[in-house]
């Protein structure tokens, strides 16, 4: 750091015009202290603090009090270690005067001025810079025109002063009373706030008349923008006793038309608020904040920000649907009607609906449940609370919380901030104009926390039954009654879905279509809106029910219908290009036809082709977009006991493949394997599609297989696939997602699926067509995995394991 002044030390700035400094004798060799942004004048005392090494090091090595010193200012105040060249080559010698040492290490100097000085030669460096000095004598001509100019800066500085608050008024009678034309320059120099340039100029002007005529000049343009700053100031000044003074008129004016019986266009307002208010019907606690805010408003200005704030405020009070609501179209009938017509299947989640309107039918205070869709995109959740809301006669309002971080989009922001507004629940209500609409809260599972604050949170009162009925909103700060509004959540998954909230919620899981309930939603809704939307709704064109299961199987690989209803309107819209070139519209749409209206199939069922070498396997899996398929690859080279896992692999999956090696060398006796197989060589275990995370315990018995068949020499059936956890001992656990994994084993053509014995009541959420197109094993031991799942024959059991497992697999077909 450089030595800069002191911002505490003004009071001990000051000059002493008694005092005759010219005496003191300067020495010829001085050490020199380098100052930045600071220029110290003869005559002035002054302080500022030292804080560089170097500096404190001449501090340090001076001889005692009264030492006498050279400062010299640099040319650059950024460099932090100025070389001779960069600093000015004229300074001043001072006399230290006080020394005080802060707790920091730096050192507080309070010096006065002697004499200007002219650095000669540089004898020292280090520590610290000493040089020789050469003494600077003022260069007076005494005439009549240096006497009148001394008087004219003498009466510049004193107006100056009378113009800045901070100078004392005695510094104008000390500059009347100096008599030197040097002294008074250079005391008017030390109290004028100007450019550093400018100050050294100043010290480097030896010719005093010189420096007299600077001075003037600088004083001049300094005094000129104090008296424009003064101008401004008592402009506004000004401005503000105007307005006062228009305020009081318009008070005035008032009680004149008040006294004359005229209208104020203000007070109909009011009057006007006051009848919405009366009318809107509002509970007693928001009665009385509009009543409140209503009597603010007619002590507020219209002109006050305040008044629009108070008049938004009421704005919301009064158009909130308080005490309207639509009544509920109980009819099951009509209801099962309805969810048909817009729905195929999701006959769970229907049922559950007309539970509820029944329960409704009967009781009415029921508390509407919370339900939660869950299921990946594409399934028909949103659309399905479309169709419950028309089944009920509700209005219909749809909040995405998809990507929300603000917990102010929940509950509002308070009236305090500039542009503040009431949350989206608030707003769905006055949207929707009734305080018992349906309200789908989307992508419940992508809600999102930072520093302003936690929506999930928030959202724990808006979805209690036991609590919304006094939700507090923080714009309008009075109860409202959220029990009459049904809300109904979607998510793709729930494991991001906070525990607490979860547990607010009825999950309804919708885990996806088989290919023929694709087929009849596309008949009976995909393929009109298509026609419709790409101007074809006048033709009749079919399409096959072979072409719609080649696009569902060789175009689309999904458990929703987004992509489906993708390839239905590519081919539309290039049947409405045909239609407008010319070319005659075609009457059916069959398989053979779709290479050329979709080109080249994108999907083809592989798992034949992966698994004809040994050490492939194809298992199942679970992910947020429905279930699907993976392969795991097993190979082995010469090396020494180690195990590679590739594939963006999550801890639990590694540990499963841990798991599997080991029972793996348990068994390698009963599988014909030698048992030092792994005592001379690395494994690597790979899960394709390396860019994508996988984790779970779910393909444990998948990495067995995979190395079963590397190391016997077996391939894997092509047409099988399988999932489960192991254990060391061998036993399948059970895992999740049966019936998404069961869809897509069916879209890649697998027709033999083996699960964990303990999963097989979870078929019955499986179709029977599907399950009696697919042939289902159930087993209990990795032995049972690999005798269905290797070619060439069979692994047999030990009797404890066949005594463990509870006999030999069962299969349905």
């Amino acid at each position: 750091m450089v030595e800069k002044p002191d911002p505490t030390g003004k009071g001990e700035k000051g000059f002493d015009p008694e005092e005759d400094v010219s005496a003191i004798d300067i020495p010829p060799v001085l050490p020199v202290l380098p100052l930045r942004g600071l220029v110290i004048f003869p005559g002035q005392i002054h302080p500022f603090l030292v804080s560089r090494r170097s500096s404190l090091k001449l501090i340090e090595d001076l001889p005692g009090p009264k030492s006498i010193i050279a400062l010299t200012t640099q040319k650059n105040p950024e460099d932090e270690n100025p070389e001779p060249n960069g600093l000015f080559s004229r300074g001043t010698a001072v006399r230290i005067l006080k020394m005080l040492r802060y707790p920091d290490h730096s050192v507080r100097v309070l010096v006065q001025g002697l004499a200007r000085i002219e650095l000669l030669e540089f004898v020292q460096r280090e520590p610290y810079f000493t040089a020789r000095v050469g003494r600077l004598g003022d260069q007076v001509a005494p005439s009549k025109e240096l006497d009148a100019l001394q008087a004219h800066v003498a009466s510049q500085f004193s107006k100056f002063v009378s113009l800045v608050p901070y100078l004392p008024d005695e510094l104008q009678v000390m500059a009347m009373n100096i008599r030197e034309p040097g002294r008074l320059a250079d005391l008017v120099a030390s109290y004028i706030k100007i450019a550093v340039e400018e100050e050294q100029d100043l010290l480097a002007t030896l010719e005093v008349k010189s420096r007299l005529e600077k001075l003037s000049s600088i004083l001049n343009r300094e005094i000129e923008l104090l008296e424009l700053g003064h101008k401004i100031q008592g402009q506004v000044q000004t401005e503000l006793t105007k307005n006062q003074r228009e305020f009081y008129l318009r008070q005035q004016l008032k009680a004149i038309q008040k006294e004359l019986g005229e209208g104020d266009p203000r007070s109909a307002e009011i009057e006007d608020l006051q009848r919405k208010v009366e009318a809107a019907n509002m509970p007693e606690a928001a009665r009385q904040a509009a009543d409140k805010e209503l009597e603010r408003l007619r002590m507020i200005p219209p002109e006050s920000a305040e008044h629009t704030v108070v008049r938004t405020y009421l704005d919301w009070l009064i158009s909130m649907p308080w005490a309207i609501s639509t009544d509920d179209n109980l009819d099951i009938p009509h209801a099962r009607a309805i969810l048909d017509e817009d729905h195929y299947d999701l006959e769970k989640v229907k049922e559950r609906i007309l539970e509820f309107l029944a329960v409704r039918k009967l009781k009415k205070t029921t508390k509407g449940p919370i339900l939660c869709f869950v299921g990946p995109p594409g399934t028909g959740k949103t659309s399905l609370g479309r169709s419950i809301a028309r089944a009920m006669g509700r209005k219909f309002q749809r909040l995405s919380l998809g990507g929300i971080h603000d917990e102010a989009e929940i509950r509002g922001h308070r009236r305090t901030y500039i542009g503040s507004l009431p949350g989206r629940i608030i707003q769905g209500l006055r949207n929707a104009g009734s305080n018992n609409p349906l309200f789908i809260l989307d992508e419940v599972d992508k809600l999102g926390t930072d520093f302003r604050g936690d929506p999930a949170s928030a959202l724990l009162e808006v979805l209690d039954p036991e609590q919304n009925n006094s939700f507090v909103d923080h714009y309008l700060d009075v109860p409202v009654d959220l029990s009459n509004v049904l809300f109904i959540t979607t998510a793709n998954v729930l494991d991001t879905i906070p525990h607490a909230l979860r547990d607010r919620m009825e999950v309804l899981e919708l885990p996806g279509y088989t290919d023929e309930e694709k087929v009849q939603i596309a008949q009976r809704h995909l393929i009109p809106k298509q026609m419709s939307e790409n101007g074809l709704g006048e033709y009749k064109i079919e399409f096959a029910p072979e072409a719609l299961m080649e696009i569902i199987r060789s175009y689309t690989r999904e458990a929703g219908l987004r992509n489906l209803e993708r390839e239905i309107g590519r081919i539309c819209r290039k049947i409405a290009r045909a239609l407008t070139e010319g070319e005659p519209v075609p009457a059916r749409v069959d398989a053979a036809a779709l290479s050329r209206y979709l080109g080249p199939p994108k999907f083809f069922s592989e798992a034949a082709e992966r698994t004809q070498d040994p050490g492939v396997a194809t298992g199942m899996v679970w992910t947020p977009n429905g279930g699907d398929i993976l392969f795991i690859e097993s190979t082995r080279m010469a090396g020494q006991k180690g195990l590679t896992l590739t594939g963006s692999l999550g801890d639990v999956m590694k540990e499963s493949a841990q798991a599997a090696l080991s029972y793996i060398r348990s068994r390698a006796d009963r599988l014909g394997i030698p048992p030092d197989f792994f005592d001379k060589a690395d494994l690597h275990i790979h899960v394709p599609a390396g860019a994508i995370p996988k984790d779970g315990p779910s393909g444990g018995v998948t990495i067995a297989a995979s190395l079963a068949s590397l190391l016997t020499g077996r391939p894997v059936r092509p047409d099988v696939a399988m999932t489960g956890e192991i254990t060391l001992r061998g036993k399948v656990l059970p895992v999740g997602g049966i019936k998404e994994k069961v869809l897509a084993a069916r879209r890649a053509g697998i027709h033999t699926v083996i699960l964990p014995r303990r999963n097989e009541r979870d078929l019955e959420d499986i179709a029977p067509e599907l399950r009696k197109e697919l042939e289902f094993v159930f087993v209990d031991t990795v032995d049972e995995v690999l005798s269905n799942a290797l070619r060439n024959g069979a692994v047999g059991h030990t009797e404890e394991q066949r005594e463990g497992a509870g006999g030999e697999p069962s299969v349905l077909n």
